[in-house]
């Protein structure tokens, strides 16, 4: 799907359920500072057109502030307020964005116009081969789960 596809269809799942409603340029620009790294392009789109977090299954994606939520994070910039990881495990602009349990994470890659995926389970974090848009239409069809996530985890 090109971007404004996916945009499209994630208006549709937003007219039909209850996301929060779409982000303020300027909580999306705080959460940019905060991090240190502009959001990808699909993603700002996303946030600001369309809602401000809450896609995909249960609590969906984290927001900006004000937005979705998911566990103890109120938003994207909320484990950034320190700084990066500082245990080192997840490098500078790599940011959680989605809690699937049992502490894995998806995330995506700010350093990355397109925001390349990552995966984060138990201490380790590896790339996904897959953008945010490829991730979100992946995600929304089934076909991109929990447990392909962790079948793509390197072996040490």
């Amino acid at each position: 799907m090109t971007e404004d596809e996916v945009v499209e269809a994630l208006r549709v799942v937003a007219a039909a359920g209850t996301l929060p409603p779409p982000a303020t340029p300027e909580a999306v620009t705080a959460a940019e500072e905060v991090i240190g790294f502009s959001l990808p392009t699909l993603l700002r789109r996303l946030y600001v057109e369309v809602a401000n977090g809450g896609f995909r299954a249960r609590e969906g994606i984290l927001g900006v502030s004000g937005g979705a939520a998911q566990g103890n994070f109120a938003d994207i910039a909320d484990l950034y307020q320190d700084g990066p990881d500082p245990s080192g495990r997840i490098p500078a602009g790599l940011v959680l964005i989605y809690d699937w349990g049992c502490t894995i994470w998806s995330l995506v890659d700010f350093r990355d116009s397109a925001g390349a995926m990552w995966c984060n389970h138990e201490g380790e974090c590896w790339p996904q081969d897959v953008n945010l848009a490829e991730w979100l239409t992946g995600t929304l069809a089934g076909t991109l789960t929990v447990e392909t996530l962790l079948e793509s985890q390197p072996t040490s």
